[in-house]
């Protein structure tokens, strides 16, 4: 036996094999009832990559490689061939015992006898044997780093046993073949005959099937040892990337849609006259960044942009619409599924979605195969995990977190997939100006990926600052068009007045109350959890009283609630306090509490605004949520910024810059805060040695990245260390309450599991939180399990905060 050779084999002799035929072989143990057969399984395989390529085509290097999706079909075709062999087969019948050893590697031997009757170059013939090698486990483990499942080269190496391994089954008479020559002969006539050839006749000193297998992987692990070219390796990666999405689509039974929610003649469908950089942006072809502010259609003129571009290109482009919260992507998802169109025959369009811990999760689940176990409740399990990752790739549309993206640079096969469907993309990175440096300097570097994928970039900001954009225009090798919104495209909306006090002075607090007595609706917004917390516990019941009828008088939104608990409390937010329009009734009043999470996606509107001192363009978007269209009957509206003590949770060189940029402007005499303002403030806060610092921070962050992640030098190597790396880099995590974890395990894995309902029980935290909770990871879920107080009104309690807030 060969899995590792630190252990002895322990093969107990078998009964005598019974003699099968071609169409009695299985690829999988289900469904148990009528077992999928492995010719229908390769079949499917070979057919989904057929619609990958249809969705894909030649776009960026692919097009540089004419017989990369042939190849790719060739490997889907021979991916599963080892399961032919009779250990494999007893081990999917019920009750079967594990073989222990990786069909994969047997089916480089018929990668091997196949290669010259079907004129294979040595090239074409080592790149089929690395996808059909490679398509469940790591090639190389990482020189320095501990991995995840062991790769191939430590599996079978020079110690290992191939005879026993591969080539002989025990038996009480003796051994036996383990693919017995009339099954062997009719499994290479089928795929010999799907190829369009003929196989080679037998000759009398031709290696036997173990010896195949061992040569061709020896070949394949002494290619890619050593670096390579990066061209080379991101090919390599792609069509890895490509055979293992049509293994998941095919095991799952899932096909790629057709459908686009968004019609390529968006614009004209606006049911009023576009403004003009909505009629810019749905008129530009390629790269383009677009600034304009808060409640201008800025959204409307993202989707025309990418409605163009499907025009323009090839195959079947998918839009990926990014934000920088997790918590935001509900809010993006109901509102494309209200706006969009449905396919013939649906209530209203698919839009996909999925949060990141139940995606790595589902992923790897999907990666696993059946050679190391027999027919199981895990069977069962895996197949849910197939065909609920698969929901990752089906949609066209997409809702998403740049981690998600940024994963896929991990490649291997758990995210290779994810890195091929970036290929032939439309990517819409909404409020990019809210990541810190290193965040934005690493999604310059994958843009500058998504573009060599052929891929087409849109950066949407309300508040773009030069540096950023100087970045973002370097950072791509094709014309980056920019548009800005002209001059009083937004009315004077906000009255600026600048607070020394802390927004939870006493004083702060009597004034917020006052407005909220005015029957104003009130917008209170602080920089920490705890703090919004607190505040709203001072707050609420003075809102309530005023509206005793109301159970939404007073809320409170921020990121550490349950994914679904969010959802509800956005729902109850724009239905109250929804945009203002010019003939709306009175408005009714009432208190709003919230962090940073309200700055994005969320079409709201509030009579007056008091928020915390933050890095200007946090309150730039904050003051976008306070008379958000300048319909409000008094005309501008105060709009107070609060210094703060700290600076946490930002930088503090940007929190002192943002103060310093809004009190020269209150000097200057500048209170009616207008979009000409909002330049200002963003040209004095970045023309600091914070703001040039920021500017190297996102270089570095974008070139390291780069060099350490996008270069694809090792393609497959084990990378499983740099994707926690990468993870922690990004400090956020989701995690589940230890109460809700047989649910959350029901949902995610059970036999009506449910991936979104799954991470409505989720909760985003930072990684450098975690410490502060009484936490565990639990590998079965991949994801981390806290203790602590959660309520549905006011979020998970934190620990014992130190200082007193109020």
């Amino acid at each position: 036996m060969a899995a590792d050779p630190l252990t002895p084999p322990l093969t107990p002799p078998l009964a005598p094999p019974r003699r099968r035929a071609l169409t009695d072989l299985r690829a999988k143990s289900l469904p148990r009832e009528d077992p999928e057969r492995l010719t229908t399984h390769l079949r499917t395989v070979h057919d989904a990559v057929a619609q990958l390529e249809a969705r894909i085509g030649a776009a960026g290097i692919i097009a540089t490689e004419p017989q990369f999706w042939s190849l790719v079909r060739v490997a889907a075709l021979l991916h599963d061939a080892g399961k032919i062999a009779e250990l494999f087969q007893r081990q999917v019948e019920p009750g079967g015992k594990p073989w222990g050893e990786r069909h994969e590697v047997l089916s480089l031997a018929y990668v091997d006898l196949l290669a010259l009757p079907a004129g294979w170059g040595s090239e074409e013939r080592l790149l089929i044997a690395t996808l059909v090698a490679g398509h469940h486990r790591p090639l190389h483990a990482a020189s320095s780093l501990g991995g995840g499942k062991p790769a191939l080269s430590r599996l079978y190496n020079e110690r290992t046993r191939w005879d026993e391994a591969f080539g002989h089954v025990p038996g009480p008479d003796g051994p036996r073949p383990q693919v017995p020559r009339g099954l062997h002969q009719e499994l290479l006539a089928w795929l010999a005959g799907s190829l369009g050839t003929e196989p080679a006749p037998p000759g009398p000193n031709d290696p036997v099937l173990a010896d195949r297998a061992r040569l061709l992987l020896q070949d394949v692990l002494t290619a890619w040892r050593l670096p390579v070219k990066a061209h080379q390796g991101l090919l390599a990666v792609l069509a890895q990337g490509a055979l293992t999405l049509a293994d998941h689509a095919g095991s799952a039974h899932v096909d790629l849609q057709t459908h686009m929610p968004l019609p390529t003649d968006y614009l004209a469908r606006l049911p009023y006259p576009p403004h003009r950089h909505q009629h810019d942006a749905g008129t530009t072809v390629g790269h383009l960044v677009l600034i304009a502010p808060t409640g201008s259609g800025k959204t409307e003129a993202g989707l025309s942009w990418a409605a163009r571009q499907l025009a323009t290109m090839a195959g079947m482009p998918r839009v990926v619409w990014t934000l920088p919260y997790r918590a935001s992507l509900n809010a993006a998802r109901r509102r494309f599924q209200h706006t969009l169109h449905p396919a013939a025959g649906e209530k209203q369009p698919d839009i996909g979605l999925l949060h990141g811990a139940l995606a790595r999760t589902l992923l790897t689940e999907a990666s696993e195969d059946d050679c190391c176990s027999g027919p199981t409740k895990d069977d069962a399990r895996k197949a849910r995990a197939r065909a609920n990752a698969m929901r990752l790739f089906t949609q066209r549309l997409r809702v998403a977190t740049p981690h998600q993206l940024l994963a896929a640079a991990i490649a291997g096969p758990t995210h290779s997939s994810v890195l091929l469907e970036q290929a032939n993309s439309l990517f819409v990175l909404d409020e990019l100006h809210a990541y810190d440096p290193e965040t934005f300097g690493r999604l310059c570097a994958a843009m500058r990926l998504w573009e060599q994928l052929g891929s087409r970039i849109a950066v949407l900001s309300a508040t773009l600052a030069p540096p950023l954009l100087t970045i973002v225009d370097e950072s791509l090798h094709q014309p980056v068009t920019c548009h800005r919104a002209e001059p009083g495209t937004a009315p004077v909306r906000h009255r600026l007045v600048v607070d020394e006090l802390a927004l939870t002075d006493p004083e702060s607090i009597a004034r917020l109350e006052g407005w909220i007595d005015e029957g104003h609706s009130v917008l209170a917004v602080v920089n920490r959890v705890a703090a919004g917390q607190a505040l709203f516990a001072a707050l609420a019941d003075h809102a309530r009283e005023q509206h005793p009828d109301d159970p939404d008088a007073a809320l409170l939104l921020h990121s550490r609630f349950k994914n679904k608990d969010r959802d509800e409390i956005e729902r109850r937010l724009l239905k109250r306090h929804r945009e203002r329009r010019s003939d709306d009734a009175p408005r009714r009043g009432g208190l709003v509490v919230a962090t940073q999470t309200v700055e994005v996606s969320l079409q709201l509107d509030f009579d007056r605004g008091a928020v915390e001192n933050a890095p200007i363009e946090a309150v730039a978007q904050r003051a976008g949520r306070v008379n958000r269209r300048g319909l409000h009957p008094d005309g501008a509206v105060e709009f107070r910024v609060h210094r703060t003590d700290g600076h946490r949770p930002y930088d503090q060189g940007a929190v002192e810059a943002a103060w310093s940029a809004l009190t020269t402007l209150a000097a200057e005499g500048a209170t009616d805060l207008s979009e000409q303002d909002i330049d200002r403030l963003l040209a004095l806060a970045y023309d600091t040695d914070w703001g040039h610092r920021w500017a190297e921070r996102a270089r570095e962050a974008r070139d390291g990245f780069t060099a350490e992640f996008l270069t694809f030098a090792d393609p497959f190597h084990d990378r499983t260390e740099y994707a926690k790396s990468l993870g922690e880099r990004f400090d956020t995590v989701e995690v589940l309450l230890e109460e809700d974890t047989e649910e959350y395990r029901r949902l995610a894995v059970g036999r009506k599991a449910d991936p979104l309902l799954a991470a409505g029980l989720l909760i985003p935290l930072g990684y450098g939180q975690l410490k502060t909770y009484s936490h565990a990871f639990d590998r079965s879920l991949g994801v981390h399990l806290v203790k602590g107080e959660y309520d549905p009104v006011l979020g998970l309690r934190p620990p014992a905060e130190t200082e007193t807030i109020l």
